[in-house]
């Protein structure tokens, strides 16, 4: 009986360092995802040019606002792509925390081509709040059909974009 209790005590000691050894595995693993995930940010960073300030955030969110309520904006990259194919688009917002980044890359590209001014912002989901959705958006467009009180702060937030893209 007691070398019963002895081999069952010895199982659970194994079974306990079993455990405790897979317990440090992945903390290991973790720590070199974080690691990973680190560098895959200085990669992305990288691509995301120009990321407004904060005050030219909120700038822009505010106009997003006012131009949304006006009817005068188009939510969505294949919105924004089909307003920069017709030449309508005044500014181009991008959000700049995408999973993955690649689906709007291609905007800038184009945005350079029809020489439409395009600006990052940190968020989504404040970028679908401005546009007056629920859901976050991953880009916006505003249209240059807009209206005289309008258009004096698209012009002057345009402006600030442009100089975001020569420093």
């Amino acid at each position: 009986m007691e070398s019963g209790k002895k081999e069952k005590k010895e199982k659970k000691e194994k079974n306990k360092e079993k455990k405790e050894e897979k317990e440090e595995e992945k903390v290991e693993k973790e720590e070199n995802d974080s690691e990973q995930e680190d560098d895959e940010k200085e990669e992305v960073d990288k691509r995301i040019f120009p990321l407004a300030s904060k005050s030219i955030q909120k700038e822009i969110f505010n106009t997003i606002t006012r131009c949304s309520q006006l009817k005068k904006i188009k939510k969505g990259a294949n919105e924004a792509t089909k307003t920069l194919n017709r030449g309508i688009s005044d500014l181009i917002v991008i959000a700049a925390d995408v999973k993955p980044l690649e689906i709007v890359l291609h905007l800038p590209l184009l945005c350079e081509d029809k020489n439409v001014p395009y600006v990052f912002v940190e968020s989504q989901r404040l970028l679908g709040r401005a546009c007056g959705v629920s859901r976050p958006v991953i880009a916006a467009s505003i249209l240059n059909n807009t209206s005289d009180e309008l258009k004096q702060t698209i012009t002057k937030l345009k402006e600030e974009v442009e100089k975001l893209q020569m420093s």
